[in-house]
């Protein structure tokens, strides 16, 4: 509950920081002054939009599976684990795949 509030304070502080940076570009542009920073008030909004972000982010993420050996076997057997293919050979296909077209792909 408290990650998606974090996300939507996050989301609304973002979007206030850009009308604002839009608002500051605006007016430096109508008073002939091209260059200039933004003001740290600004900064300083999109990078607490950042951090909220970042922690709404986390809070509202599913737990972390465990990903060890052990937990992979507990889902599988050993006969399922034993039965699957090692290597692949592709030197057999490889001859009816690549062979000129008069042999009529007979190897």
């Amino acid at each position: 509950m408290i990650g998606k509030l974090f996300l939507t304070l996050a989301t609304f502080a973002l979007l206030h920081a850009a009308y604002s940076t839009y608002e500051h570009l605006s007016l430096l542009k109508a008073l002939g002054k091209p260059e200039g920073s933004l003001p740290l008030d600004i900064v300083y909004e999109s990078i607490l939009a950042l951090i909220l972000g970042l922690l709404g982010a986390s809070l509202n993420a599913p737990p972390l599976k465990d990903i060890t050996w052990a937990s992979e076997m507990k889902k599988r057997t050993i006969d399922g684990m034993d039965s699957r293919l090692g290597f692949a050979h592709y030197k057999s296909r490889g001859n009816f795949l690549f062979a000129s077209p008069h042999n009529d792909g007979k190897i």
